[in-house]
């Protein structure tokens, strides 16, 4: 989760604090939209363009799992690509309107206006363009091989990251988004050439076999007590090396750190186990955009969500029961609960074709609002996929 401190040279921090809520790590900030209410119906998909679907290629299935990642280059269209430059733009100079963000001073300089935010957390919740990115078929296609059929998007990030603007150290996505069972998955979109001067992100191939290590006071967050010589790490996040303690596991791996160079329309898969980080972006005049999602199996259980714009607008505590219902059904079937895409975007929660030979053969079992006004779901199973009479096989 490239993380970035965000800025604002004209607001000081308690009033940022009252329209965002901030992450918990101390290491660095994340500006997250507030939350707000939900869908509590069955939203109707709305009519999207054609994409070709992507299959994957077996080596890159293979690759993904040897080496922690994998890079799908040219994944996005172009066209795709350029309206999210666009939207970018709008966002810098305050030409959208974003609920719950204040529209930037008139007075504010060029150079005022494109360093006021490096990352803006869960805007697919108020922005339909961002929903759309987050349901990207073509990224889906990629997600549903690797850890589906069953696809849950959880989040959306949106870097802005301009020159200058700090990187991330060390960390490993599942340490700030548990799934049971642990399937997490990242999809970062490049929207401009990343590279080594303004800041891409890298990997450490290898380090996706190592466990999620805790910060202390969260040792049982990812592995309860079963691993039992499991260290703590501190500062996690955090660009000095010698502050952050995953560097220890880094220097398991000598050598094997990578570098993601990737063009506008590129597409870096990554699981949650695997160290990454970037750095400054040191170019001139360059951006580094990206445009990031995450996603797990949508039969894995999570808690994530609360105070991360995923709560429902009412601040209801649902640590009973999970944040499942918070979370969109992107492909496949589940059955857990899930929501509804706000803006309508095309995915399996609102289109039964896309849930699988279950739903489509019978009665579908749709949205039913929980008595907080919240949203319970579930998808039928597909029976047959666990039906070992219904495959060839051998004793």
């Amino acid at each position: 989760m490239d993380t970035l401190t965000p800025t604002n040279s004209h607001a000081d921090d308690s009033a940022v604090d009252k329209q965002f809520k901030r992450s918990k790590n101390g290491a660095v900030g994340a500006l997250a939209v507030a939350p707000v209410a939900e869908p509590t119906t069955v939203v109707e998909a709305k009519p999207q363009r054609p994409y070709e679907r992507y299959r994957l290629a077996v080596q890159d299935y293979v690759a993904f799992h040897r080496q922690g990642f994998l890079i799908v280059r040219g994944l996005v269209p172009p066209e795709d690509v350029q309206e999210l430059i666009r939207h970018s733009e709008d966002l810098m100079y305050g030409r959208v309107d974003v609920p719950g963000l204040e529209p930037p001073p008139p007075d504010a300089s060029p150079a005022e206006l494109e360093r006021r935010y490096l990352r803006i957390h869960m805007l697919h919740r108020v922005l339909e363009v961002h929903e759309r990115f987050l349901l990207h078929p073509r990224v889906l296609d990629v997600l549903e091989a690797l850890i589906g059929p069953d696809v849950m998007a959880m989040q959306s990030m949106f870097f802005l990251k301009f020159p200058g603007g700090e990187g991330q150290g060390y960390h490993q996505d599942s340490y700030y988004i548990p799934t049971v069972p642990d399937t997490l998955c990242g999809a970062w979109l490049a929207v401009d050439r990343a590279d080594e001067e303004n800041g891409c992100m890298w990997f450490t191939p290898g380090t996706q076999d190592e466990p999620v290590y805790p910060t202390a006071g969260l040792e049982r967050q990812n592995h309860g007590d079963a691993l039992g010589d499991l260290p703590t790490v501190a500062q996690v996040s955090n660009t000095d090396e010698s502050a952050n303690t995953l560097s220890r596991v880094a220097a398991k791996y000598p050598g094997a750190e990578v570098p993601a160079v990737m063009e506008p329309g590129d597409v870096a898969f990554f699981g949650g186990h695997v160290l990454h980080r970037s750095h400054r972006n040191r170019s001139a005049a360059r951006f580094r955009r990206s445009f990031v999602g995450h996603y797990a199996n949508a039969r894995s259980f999570t808690m994530w969500g609360h105070g991360n714009g995923a709560a429902g607008a009412a601040g209801t505590n649902h640590h009973h029961i999970g944040t499942n219902h918070h979370h969109i059904l992107a492909r496949g079937a589940t059955n857990l609960p899930y929501g509804q895409p706000r803006f309508g975007t095309a995915c399996a929660a609102n289109t039964p074709a896309l849930r699988g030979p279950a739903a489509n053969g019978g009665a579908p079992m749709m949205m039913a609002a929980m008595p907080d006004g919240d949203i319970m779901g579930a998808a039928p199973m597909d029976m047959a996929r666990n039906d070992p009479d219904a495959h060839d096989h051998d004793d």
